[in-house]
């Protein structure tokens, strides 16, 4: 009888803890609830047949207490349930709002990726040079002072005949050279005509005259082309084409002999682009039909295609004391091409069958890394790491990180990406 009166007071005991634990789960330490056996003293669990093990699942204080109250699920259930409220706000957490009529302001322009054909890059640095034949250069036609007739600069536009220098050799020692070109020639007319009337009646050898003609039409040659462009201030000198001044060779007072250079003038109708391509390129140097090249002073990217370029040649050894093979195409200047600039230049060769590649305008960079924008609806874009491949200057071929069908920006990225500095959606937050 006593032990059912004391098994019944551990149960209203053991009630009214589990109670007590429910109704307050702050500040409630499961500690000071201990149940200790000990404290019954005189209690013999053994002698009375009581056995624990075997009534276990109904004296275990967890199983007293479990009442379907299980504090470790219900953490669980709590995470489970913040992590279900927040899952939809962090899929739309790395969108970028910007709205259509900023997009459009903004010049902001989409395209869908398709896979096209795509030409294999070696790229390298080259310059462009004047075409042969389209560039000549005016030369000293007598020793003498130099002076420029009016302005000459370099770019100026010139006809063929323009009056560029005049050479003066007024008081220098061996004089005028066209006033003794005259009096040479004035001198061998004379005896010309002197012996030709006596050679008929041989008073003369044959052989004396054919002497003295020679004399004489040599002094006519070179009076008359001394004389063409001489007036009272000195030897006008003249550009050879008509075309543009690239370079002058000269300055104001200086000394020239016959035949130095002084003025070169190009008509930049065709020029050349020398590409040097190191030899580690050479086995792929025959399957190079084309190329692209960008200035340094406009940083346009150039296609030969659309400027009737075609290939020359390419070399068969490298230069001397040099580790580069040169590649030499020609194509015409539309006038925006400065002959001598070096360039960068993008050597197309093999074509490549579906790949999926992005004009450069599509890319942003951070710190080496790039990215474009997906387009997901009307307001929404995406920002997107990808991997780059071959770069022909104007279109990147793209490795990873887009497929076919993705709608990708293609211009105004960059306002795109203020956008998504300034007004990005931030991620939801759920405080318990």
């Amino acid at each position: 009888m006593k032990k059912l009166i004391f098994i019944g007071v551990l149960g209203l005991f053991a009630l009214g803890s589990c109670n007590s634990k429910k109704t307050g789960h702050e500040g409630h330490d499961h500690e000071t609830v201990t149940h200790n056996h000990d404290e019954h003293e005189g209690h013999d669990h053994e002698t009375e047949g009581h056995d624990h093990e075997a009534e276990g699942a109904d004296h275990s204080h967890e199983g007293e207490c479990s009442g379907g109250h299980d504090h470790d699920k219900d953490a669980g259930k709590s995470s489970k349930a913040a992590g279900e409220h927040s899952e939809p706000a962090g899929e739309h957490s790395d969108e970028i709002i910007l709205p259509k009529a900023k997009a459009d302001a903004a010049g902001v322009k989409v395209s869908t990726i398709t896979p096209a054909p795509f030409q294999q890059v070696i790229k390298t640095s080259g310059q462009v040079l004047a075409a042969q034949g389209d560039e000549s250069v005016a030369v000293a036609t007598v020793a003498g002072v130099v002076s420029f007739r009016g302005k000459v600069t370099e770019g100026m536009s010139v006809g063929r005949g323009t009056p560029l220098i005049t050479i003066s050799s007024h008081n220098i020692a061996d004089g005028d050279p066209v006033q003794r070109a005259r009096i040479a020639y004035e001198v061998s007319k004379k005896e010309y005509e002197r012996m030709k009337s006596l050679v008929k009646n041989k008073i003369v050898s044959d052989k004396d005259f054919a002497q003295a003609e020679q004399n004489y039409e040599n002094a006519r040659l070179s009076y008359e082309a001394l004389a063409k462009n001489h007036s009272a201030i000195g030897q006008n000198i003249t550009a050879p084409i008509a075309g543009y001044v690239k370079s002058i060779l000269v300055n104001e007072g200086d000394y020239v002999t016959i035949g130095q250079p002084l003025v070169s003038v190009t008509q930049n109708r065709r020029l050349f682009l020398r590409a040097e391509v190191s030899e580690k390129y050479y086995p792929y140097l025959r399957t190079i039909s084309s190329a692209n090249f960008q200035t340094p002073y406009n940083n346009e990217v150039y296609e030969l295609k659309e400027l009737s370029g075609k290939l020359l040649s390419f070399g068969k050894t490298s230069g001397d004391n040099s580790f580069y093979v040169p590649v030499t195409f020609e194509f015409d200047n539309k006038g925006e091409v400065i002959p001598g600039s070096f360039v960068e230049v993008y050597l197309l060769s093999s074509e490549l069958e579906n790949v999926i590649s992005l004009p450069r305008t599509a890319l942003t960079e951070e710190q080496g890394i790039f990215f474009v924008y997906l387009q997901l609806d009307e307001e929404g874009y995406k920002k997107q790491e990808v991997t780059l491949g071959a770069d022909n200057g104007k279109s990147v071929q793209i490795l990873t990180g887009v497929k076919a069908g993705d709608r990708v920006v293609t211009e105004g990225a960059y306002q795109v990406r203020l956008a998504s500095a300034s007004n990005a959606i931030p991620a939801h937050s759920h405080e318990h």
